[in-house]
């Protein structure tokens, strides 16, 4: 049982190595249907060498038992309770999808007032925002709005839509007109489309419907893939006006 889920695992990270470098499409036949071949020739040839070799073997038992990174990263952190391990473990969390645990850490890093906080603020923002305590988010984001960072940031967008939850509408929209950035921020765009329209502004919404439409026209191939549920929206609330 093991050894298949060691095979599984080991496709799974080539096949998502293959996607991340843009390798040619072959290896994904290759891969897919060698199942244990195809992976061990994609391995050797465009992955291994002595030096990743470590880093490899933890990201696939983190695959197979992801608790076991978790557990490690408590053990480092009892041993020696410095920033960076809190932080580590605090992330290990997140990958893990145990948001209230990894606010627990994140919270219990900015205790340490030598070090910056905006890493932590950062992630507070997202992880409350997953949890939809807008209130939360609301907090965190305020301590880090004028950082430079945090313009036109996941964060910003994030504490924009917090905010409309909240009910301050003006504020959010402060925030949400921030992120609109020509040929970027598609997803964020979207929303701020969609808040125009909530809030009976039909012209402003179909304006930047409009403009995320004709964007996605010269958009490459990749980016039409990654970004096609929000075209196929766009494309929708447009008919619908």
């Amino acid at each position: 049982m093991f050894r298949y889920y060691l095979i599984i695992a080991i496709q799974g990270y080539c096949l998502y190595h293959i996607y991340k470098n843009r390798k040619p499409y072959y290896w994904y036949f290759l891969v897919f249907f060698i199942p244990v071949i195809g992976p061990i020739i994609y391995f050797i040839t465009n992955i291994y060498n002595r030096r990743d070799a470590e880093k490899i073997q933890n990201e696939i038992t983190s695959i197979i038992n992801p608790t076991k990174k978790i557990r490690d990263l408590e053990k480092r952190l009892e041993f020696s309770e410095t920033y960076s391990n809190g932080i580590a473990l605090a992330d290990a969390y997140v990958e893990n999808g145990d948001m209230s645990n990894a606010i627990v850490n994140y919270k219990h890093t900015l205790k340490d007032t030598d070090q910056n906080d905006l890493y932590a603020r950062q992630r507070l923002v997202l992880c409350y925002f997953q949890l939809e305590d807008f209130e939360g988010v609301v907090e965190h984001a305020e301590k880090i709005k004028n950082k430079s960072e945090f313009v036109g940031s996941k964060q910003q967008f994030c504490y924009g839509l917090a905010l409309k939850q909240l009910g301050k509408v003006d504020k959010a929209e402060e925030q949400l007109k921030q992120i609109d950035r020509p040929y970027s921020n598609y997803n964020e765009r979207l929303e701020l489309a969609k808040f125009y329209l909530e809030h009976n502004r039909t012209s402003e919404g179909k304006e930047l419907l409009e403009e995320i439409a004709t964007e996605s026209q010269h958009m490459t191939k990749p980016n039409r893939r990654i970004y096609r549920s929000t075209i196929i929206e766009v494309e929708r609330l447009l008919k619908s006006l």
